[in-house]
């Protein structure tokens, strides 16, 4: 049931799967978005097998796009906080807290709500700057962006791909570590765990 749950979730932002600018080609999967950041190819441009925006639909691509990131980006902090806390990282308060899955089921409610609160609040506060591309949160009060890295516009565009695919591999990867936790107890396959760098202590 969770395996299934978990790549129900990650089809949902499969569609707007798209990485940098390039070049038209003549492929089945072509649509309006093919010059789209995130192309992966340009035989594939924007790869819609499922043809949720052949339609040219900015809107819902826009929409997709918006969805593709914010998996990605919690994907991201998913991989990082299972890896750590399986190689033996807590928060103080939590040191008997087991790694993996099991901790879901062991979390307790006093535990779980300062999360839930903690996503609910992120949630309402960060805010989509208006005519901006989907994921530009920086009509927050709250700074967030690319920050000094952004120097230019080449900059800005190298700087959304990377996060676009960081995020598709981090899905990926996430999913991966669950399914294999539940397969053999081994959720990296190749080792058991990752020496963590803590440079205020552990």
């Amino acid at each position: 049931m969770m395996k299934s749950t978990i790549v129900a979730a990650l089809i949902g932002s499969a569609a707007a799967f798209a990485p940098a600018p390039v070049a038209k080609t003549s492929t089945a999967l072509n649509g309006a978005f093919d010059n789209e950041i995130g192309a992966a190819s340009p035989e594939l441009g924007c790869w819609d097998p499922l043809g949720y925006v052949t339609d040219g639909d900015q809107k819902r691509f826009d929409h997709l796009r918006g969805v593709e990131l914010k998996h990605g980006r919690i994907a991201m902090l998913a991989t990082w906080g299972y890896a750590t806390t399986w190689s033996g990282a807590r928060f103080p308060g939590c040191e008997d807290f087991p790694a993996g899955h099991e901790t879901v089921l062991k979390i307790g409610t006093e535990n779980l709500i300062p999360v839930l609160l903690t996503a609910g609040l992120l949630e309402i506060t960060w805010k989509q700057k208006e005519g901006s591309f989907p994921g530009d949160f920086s009509a927050t009060a709250f700074p967030v962006g690319f920050g000094p890295y952004a120097r230019n516009e080449e900059d800005m565009i190298d700087l959304r791909t990377r996060e676009l695919n960081n995020g598709r591999a981090a899905q990926m990867g996430i999913l991966g570590m669950m399914v294999h936790e539940q397969l053999d107890g081994k959720p990296f396959i190749f080792f058991d765990k990752f020496d963590i760098y803590t440079p205020f202590g552990n």
